[in-house]
């Protein structure tokens, strides 16, 4: 890690960049949940769970909205909305593996390798939320301190 003066901003910045840039993205993915994405989603619900396929998809696509706006309009509770979203995008993985696994065509992708392929972008979206927010560092930082160390960076690191 540099120490040099500034890094540690232009970090945050870097951070508050990628945190608004996920919230955005859920803002637009929930709103394509209820308008014009409907019926794609509607193909990922497993047919095991036990809920209406469209109250699935309306629920989650209000859930992706609120998580969203949470991630731009609320840096200063961005830590705990990390760790929420991260858990919502683990929550809804199994959808991505019900539509490989029952072979689903939607969102365009029509073969088992690339149904397989986009499993690989969930984990990514779970670091993505637990990075831009800080949810990891602070995690560490807290981990670091309940062991007796004194931790790198105290306090609320990022933007």
């Amino acid at each position: 890690m540099s120490t040099q003066p500034g890094t540690r901003p232009q970090r945050s910045l870097v951070r508050a960049i990628f945190r608004i840039l996920l919230g955005v993205m859920l803002l637009l993915a929930g709103f394509s949940h209820l308008t014009f994405n409907r019926e794609a989603f509607l193909a990922q619900v497993p047919t095991w769970l036990p809920l209406a396929g469209d109250f699935v998809v309306v629920a989650s696509g209000i859930v992706e909205m609120i998580l969203g706006l949470a991630l731009v309009a609320l840096p200063r509770y961005r830590v705990i909305v990390g760790w929420i979203v991260a858990a919502f995008f683990v929550a809804i993985f199994p959808g991505n593996i019900s539509q490989l696994v029952t072979h689903t065509d939607s969102f365009g992708l029509d073969t088992d390798a690339q149904r397989a392929i986009r499993l690989i972008f969930q984990p990514v979206l779970v670091v993505w939320a637990l990075w831009s927010t800080g949810a990891w560092r602070a995690w560490r930082a807290r981990r670091a301190g309940s062991a007796g160390q004194s931790p790198k960076h105290p306090g609320n690191s990022g933007a």
